[in-house]
């Protein structure tokens, strides 16, 4: 089945099911999926509604660690079930052995030796990587086999 008629679907099971933290979320990604519609002047497709997840994600673990900070730890809870929701129409995030693999691969393939030569390890990378891995996490690691700066936990 498609991705977006999956949406669909599961945006009526959380209405039939009154799930406000489903709805709420999913209506939203539908939203979203209606600009990115609109940018791109014709329906996504399945890749792009996954990277259009993604950004959704990201947004709603920004938002949750600066609820924390703020001490407002019901609207964190919040953001991340709703990440839990969307996460279910994403791909399985590839484990960090996986990812590590991946990256080597993408380096030595690339030829990069230093620092300087990052945006061409990056351009191999996430295209096969996108959607299964955090870019922050990507690019911490490339940064680490290039021999930059060391990744920040987290």
């Amino acid at each position: 089945m498609e991705l977006l008629a999956k949406v669909e679907q599961a945006l009526r099971a959380a209405i039939r099911d009154r799930n406000e933290t489903a709805k709420d979320a999913l209506r939203m990604l539908l939203t979203s999926l209606k600009v990115k519609e609109k940018e791109i002047k014709r329906q996504p497709v399945d890749a792009e509604i996954q990277q259009v997840i993604s950004n959704l994600v990201k947004q709603r673990r920004d938002s949750a660690e600066q609820f924390r900070a703020g001490g407002r730890e019901e609207l964190a809870a919040k953001e991340e079930s709703e990440i839990g929701v969307l996460e279910d129409f994403l791909p399985p995030q590839l484990a960090m052995e996986e990812l590590e693999k991946i990256v080597e691969k993408a380096v030595s393939d690339s030829g990069a030796s230093s620092m300087k030569e990052i945006g061409r390890v990056m351009k191999l990378l996430m295209p096969e990587v996108s959607g299964r891995a955090d870019g922050k996490v990507v690019n911490e690691l490339v940064r680490r086999k290039l021999g930059g700066a060391a990744p920040q936990p987290g």
